[in-house]
């Protein structure tokens, strides 16, 4: 029934971003108060940072339910938020497929470095897996993504779009180890059983919930989107 009732309240919150952001079918949008949502969950990405390097001390801070709960909301109600202006935007679809290419960059890339050259732990008690070679990698990896892009385009400013990248792939990993974080404070290994293989569906969208609010907050402080 708590489950029931979080969903619920969580579908609600979305509706009421829709509406107080003016999105009409007609995709006119109140970017302030966008932009508004986006700078929270920034900065809330930024927080998590500091309960990541402090964990397993941190978990005092955040493991009680209604913290999480309200963590759940910082994390799924900008992202939406987000999603909705790209989507509102001239080449919206694009700017989403782009996100989405830039969080998969920094994971297959991250893989096959770390596979190959992983020595040195990077969050060795949240996710033993992972590797500085390998974060190093995925970063590479990205870098590689934005100048291609740059070429393809003919895009002028390709050294503001390697930084713009390699920061969203940044936050792609910080999502990825919160959720991690979440997982080992629970003792489980996989999010769920809905996408066998793949630690959970939520682990398909880790990444995506804290690189998006970045790559939107980046357009909107920008000319890019139009």
């Amino acid at each position: 029934m708590q489950r029931f009732i979080y969903v619920l309240a969580t579908g609600l919150l979305l509706s009421v971003v829709v509406v107080i952001a003016d999105i009409s079918p007609k995709l006119t949008m109140n970017t302030e108060i966008i932009r508004y949502l986006l700078i929270i969950s920034v900065s809330w990405w930024g927080l998590s940072l500091l309960w990541l390097q402090s964990y397993p001390a941190s978990a005092v801070l955040w493991s009680r339910r209604w913290v999480l709960a309200l963590v759940g909301w910082l994390i799924l109600i900008p992202a939406w938020a987000a999603l909705l202006y790209l989507h509102g935007l001239k080449h919206g679809n694009w700017l989403i497929v782009l996100v989405v290419a830039i969080v998969i960059t920094a994971d297959v890339g991250a893989y096959f470095s770390g596979k190959v050259l992983g020595k040195n732990k990077l969050a060795p008690i949240i996710s033993p897996g992972k590797s500085w070679e390998g974060f190093c990698g995925g970063l590479i990896a990205t870098a590689f993504l934005a100048l291609s892009v740059a070429w393809m385009l003919d895009f002028s400013q390709w050294i503001q779009l390697v930084t713009v990248i390699v920061l969203v792939a940044l936050a792609s990993i910080v999502g990825d180890l919160v959720e991690s974080m979440a997982k080992r404070n629970r003792g489980i290994k996989d999010s769920g059983s809905m996408l066998p293989g793949h630690g959970g569906f939520l682990d398909r969208l880790d990444s995506l919930t804290a690189a998006v609010p970045v790559f939107a907050l980046t357009i909107i402080s920008s000319d890019w989107g139009m």
